[in-house]
């Protein structure tokens, strides 16, 4: 396990950058539409391995890192060709069952489904964003069973809409409905129970530049009102959107700040895709984030892994920052 004073010295500059987000410290609501419950699977797991790791690199034994990341995993549909889900599904789940915290887009049932049975150790919030809910996508989230409890108080999903209760429901440009599904998950080797955040994870509209706009605003009013607003947030998903845009800038302009993990952890880094479209290269233009609040940022990466036919697992690539609890650390 790398030295706790080595640690600060790696996030030093990162906190300078903004890396440590404040604290929120307003209202409380749930925020989950009564009339469409989420799938839920968070049965109590073994006690946590002594090690934890994020893909091959280990986090040591202090429970105070993890890692969260969001992808894209494309719906299922044949007319993908080569790139259909069973051309790929085996690649995705082993990068999923290698994560720990996730939020995912565009899944399916039969696609979770799979993705569950491909990942012992996972447990999943999901809800899709149809009328019906055994239809259509949803922005599930998966986490390791074995080192988070899913408050069962704290989780749901709402509507990217005027009316975010109502299932189904669409607003202003929007070509389709869309959602945001959220939990909190606390952590199992905190015997006080204190150490826990909450994940939101989003999938904005690809068309409706003025939805996009007010959808983002949806999502921040929800996180301002829940019911544990001193604890730690991640809003993570596909923005369908660059880092320069008006959704973007309006999540950094939030109070409490929030921190783009990425950004934070490669504050020289040339800009990097993260939509390839099937084709070669994933362009300069950033649509997937991970944003932190209340989380120091370790690291962060674009994971620009490929099938071993050297085609992408996905349309998208997977955002991934491991990430620290800034008040364990003292910072």
């Amino acid at each position: 396990m790398r030295p706790f004073n080595a640690l600060l010295r790696l996030l030093a500059p990162l906190v300078a950058l903004g890396g440590v987000g404040a604290l929120l410290s307003t209202g409380c609501t749930r925020g989950e539409a009564a009339s469409a419950p989420d799938a839920v699977s968070s049965d109590m797991g073994t006690d946590r391995q002594s090690q934890r790791s994020v893909g091959d690199e280990s986090l040591g034994a202090s429970p105070s890192f993890f890692e969260i990341g969001t992808f894209n995993i494309r719906y299922a549909t044949l007319s993908d060709g080569p790139d259909a889900w069973p051309n790929r599904r085996r690649e995705v789940c082993a990068m999923l069952d290698a994560g720990e915290v996730w939020g995912l887009q565009e899944v399916l049932p039969e696609q979770l489904d799979e993705i569950l049975r491909a990942c012992p150790t996972k447990a999943h919030v999901a809800r899709t964003r149809e009328v019906d809910p055994s239809k259509g996508e949803s922005c599930a989230i998966l986490f390791d069973r074995e080192n988070w409890d899913l408050d069962p108080l704290e989780h749901g999903t709402f509507w990217l809409s005027e009316t975010p209760d109502v299932p189904g429901s669409k607003s202003w440009d929007s070509s389709i409905a869309r959602i945001a599904t959220f939990a909190r998950l606390v952590d199992r080797s905190d015997a006080s129970r204190r150490r826990a955040f909450s994940i939101y994870n989003v999938h904005l509209d690809h068309r409706g530049s003025v939805a996009r706009e007010e959808q983002v605003e949806v999502v921040l009013a929800r996180i301002a009102a829940r019911r544990h607003a001193d604890e730690p947030v991640v809003l993570v998903g596909d923005f369908n959107t660059g880092p320069d845009s008006v959704p973007i800038a309006t999540v950094l302009a939030a109070t409490p700040a929030f921190t783009d993990a990425w950004r934070a952890a490669n504050p020289g880094a040339p800009e990097q895709g993260t939509f390839n479209g099937w084709k070669e290269s994933c362009g300069t233009t950033r649509i997937d984030f991970v944003f932190t609040r209340g989380l120091a940022v370790e690291r962060a990466t674009i994971d620009l892994t490929r099938r071993a036919n050297g085609r992408w697992p996905s349309d998208h690539v997977p955002v991934r920052a491991v990430v620290g609890f800034a008040r364990d650390l003292g910072l």
